[in-house]
């Protein structure tokens, strides 16, 4: 079960695996997707989220990146665009085709990749790879955005994040999806609130007993998802589907949306069947929730 079980949605990677980086595209029909974001951490990186706000001009998104390199990380999205448009696919402004790709970053510069990190050639390697047949088989683990990321950094030592991945089909057969890249400063647990991965023992328990450590963690992580689905939705219900779906985030990461991640989740439709937005929010954070275990499980 993969986010690529939602027809039309691709996934590709550029990794490096010696500098601990990559970058990560979702890839979207010719027509695009409608599309929302819900930006929670205190320390974002992103590109083009503003545009994803109801009452704003853009409907459609034609990819989303997610890549490490901090910042400078965010380059990469113009290799999308340059991939995007050397195929004619965007927003159409006269004779001009306008590629709309939003990006988020993870901090991923500490763990060998200081003096590398993602750019345009990188990008477009990602598209590349996304068109490819590897583009439905959408690999998980040390892949992509998630070469370098690490989880549980407030008491350390961290131990290895990823990319995780999953479906969910609801009654009505609508499918909904989800990738997550998990590069969190909290520990990720499971249903039963047991650790899966994380640092030096329970790190929501240690900071409500001891608190902080004495070095603090800023800019150093972040967790990135995008959850898809194949019934058509408006901006309005792409951003409160991006909204529950940081339900996934707060129930698998402990703790999450600190002052010291930048947690993003993007939102999705690429269809034209119809659903309940009840449900379609449930699954979405079902969905997520399973790749974020599974983006550390892969590690």
């Amino acid at each position: 079960m993969a986010i690529t079980d939602v027809a039309g949605v691709r996934v590709g990677h550029w990794s490096d695996s010696q500098a601990r980086t990559g970058c990560t595209v979702v890839l979207l029909p010719s027509e695009g997707a409608v599309a929302g974001v819900d930006v929670r951490g205190a320390a974002p990186g992103t590109r083009e989220t503003d545009l994803l706000r109801p009452g704003c001009t853009v409907e459609r998104v034609h990819a989303v990146l997610l890549t490490g390199g901090s910042a400078f990380g965010l380059a990469a999205a113009d290799g999308v665009m340059r991939w995007l448009a050397e195929r004619r696919i965007g927003l159409v402004v006269r004779e001009v085709v306008v590629p709309i790709v939003p990006a988020a970053v993870i901090f991923d510069l500490r763990d060998g990749a200081s003096v590398v990190f993602p750019g345009p050639d990188q990008g477009y390697a990602a598209c590349d790879d996304a068109a490819s047949a590897r583009g439905l088989a959408c690999a998980g683990g040390r892949v992509g955005a998630g070469s370098g990321a690490m989880v549980g950094k407030l008491y350390g030592p961290p131990v290895p994040g990823g990319v995780g991945t999953a479906s969910i089909r609801l009654p009505d057969g609508t499918t909904v999806g989800a990738l997550a890249v998990v590069n969190a400063v909290g520990d990720v647990v499971d249903r039963s609130g047991r650790l899966l991965a994380g640092g030096a023992g329970d790190t929501w328990r240690r900071l409500l007993s001891e608190g902080p450590p004495p070095l603090p963690v800023v800019g150093a992580s972040t967790t990135l998802a995008v959850v898809a689905t194949d019934a058509a939705l408006d901006k309005s219900s792409c951003n409160r589907l991006a909204t529950v779906a940081h339900d996934a985030l707060a129930m698998s990461i402990r703790p999450v949306h600190t002052p010291f991640d930048g947690d993003t989740v993007f939102a999705l439709s690429v269809g034209k069947g119809s659903s309940d937005l009840m449900s379609l929010c449930a699954g979405a954070v079902e969905a997520l929730r399973t790749a974020i275990e599974r983006g550390v499980a892969t590690a």
